[in-house]
């Protein structure tokens, strides 16, 4: 497991419930120390810098010398690359180095799936001020702005005119903020904003095949802006557009090269047509896997560990009876403000049937973002189930209105 965090601590405590040895490589200081739950269980970690290939590949084969590794899976997004080059080094099944180019780099992965004959929106890689006045010439307004190889909404908005596509790309240049000690690219992605409900399709492939478990629906906050503010798993639709958005992810991932393991493909369903916003081969993210276990029974992390070693996924676990129709989570903010003292009406939701788990995710007197722009300005967060898919998107819009953020 290279750097592991957020939704793929989930391959570890499967792999430990199963008896399986667990090694993790993590840097172990600065922005990259894996959670106190991963070091309890870890077989284990190999302290080494895993933003840097040469000495991770080296410390892994020098471990696996000693005990034989089955299964390479990145931590996240940044450590696909990683993954995926100690999978072919291990001989394992892995993604080839053009795949892992079309998966991490905005521009490479819309040329891809265009070549393909899918639609994606128009757009232009720029990196230098000066070529900002074509570019939006080419793309046209309303557009949108985002790093090529960032994640997490992180410096990701609309643009209506060449003035603010300048100022959001002088904020990407002048960032100084790190994500896993990795500082931001400065070349962007400048893009037709595409209007339509925006959905993800997430599943895995093996073998080459392609297996669409769910599609969820996203409910995003206000633009400019794309904070993510809810998932509901399954998205409430009628089976022949839910067919339409899994057929052209299917496409998607075959597009970019993605051969083995997990996928995310979030996209959008624009006048009848989907149109793809991004696609990662990794584990979705926000409790999603959690979700889709909760709707279908299926845990994407067990399966994808048994394809990958080979091993028999009813018997390691994967497959569950579900324990609901549908399933959500909602995620509450401080509005903009830049701190908050207490939940109204907090105590009394996490006392419902329905609610799974309640987190607080940034503590009551602590500095919040004001920007509403990424998931850092999240503050608390709220796991749920439904009857039905409609009925969860009732449940998400039912919890904005009960708990009030005081103080903010």
């Amino acid at each position: 497991m290279v750097q592991p965090a957020f939704s793929a601590n989930a391959y570890i405590a499967h792999a430990r419930s199963l008896g399986w040895d667990v090694v993790v490589a993590s840097y172990e200081k600065e922005g990259r120390v894996i959670a106190d739950a991963v070091r309890s269980v870890a077989s284990e970690i190999i302290t080494v810098d895993t933003n840097d290939n040469v000495p991770l590949e080296a410390a892994v084969v020098e471990s696996h010398k000693r005990n034989a590794i089955h299964a390479v899976v990145a931590g996240g997004e940044y450590y696909v690359p990683g993954a995926a080059q100690l999978s072919a080094r291990l001989g394992l099944p892995a993604l080839t180095p053009t795949a892992v180019d079309q998966v991490r780099h905005k521009g490479k992965m819309r040329q891809a799936v265009a070549e393909a004959g899918l639609e994606v929106p128009k757009f232009v890689v720029v990196s230098d001020p000066a070529d900002l006045e074509e570019a939006c010439a080419h793309v046209g307004f309303p557009a949108v702005i985002k790093p090529v190889d960032s994640g997490g909404s992180v410096h990701v908005s609309r643009v209506d005119t060449i003035e603010e596509t300048r100022a959001a790309l002088g904020a990407m240049h002048a960032e100084e903020g790190l994500e896993f000690d990795r500082p931001l690219t400065h070349d962007a992605i400048l893009e037709q904003y595409v209007p339509g409900v925006e959905f993800s399709a997430d599943g895995y492939v093996r073998d080459g095949e392609v297996v669409v478990v769910a599609v969820t629906r996203k409910l995003l906050g206000p633009e400019p802006r794309f904070l993510e503010l809810g998932h509901l798993t399954p998205a409430p639709l009628d089976e022949a557009t839910r067919h339409e958005l899994a057929s052209y992810a299917t496409g998607v991932v075959n597009a970019v090269g993605i051969t083995t393991g997990p996928f995310h493909c979030e996209l959008r369903l624009s006048e009848g047509r989907p149109v793809l916003m991004e696609v990662a081969a990794r584990l979705p993210g926000d409790k999603i896997t959690e979700l889709m276990e909760m709707a279908t029974g299926l845990m994407l992390p067990g399966k994808v560990l048994a394809d990958i070693t080979g091993a028999d996924p009813e018997r390691s676990g994967a497959y569950r009876e579900p324990v609901a129709k549908a399933a959500g989570i909602r995620f509450l903010t401080a509005g903009g403000a830049g701190s908050y003292a207490r939940l109204e009406g907090w105590d009394e939701l996490a006392a419902e049937p329905w609610v799974v788990a309640s987190h607080l995710l940034v503590e009551p007197g602590a500095g919040i973002k004001t920007d509403e722009a990424d998931y850092s300005c999240r503050i608390a967060a709220v796991v749920f189930t439904a009857d039905s898919p409609e009925e969860a998107h009732e449940r998400w819009a039912e919890i904005g209105d009960r708990v009030r953020v005081l103080g903010a």
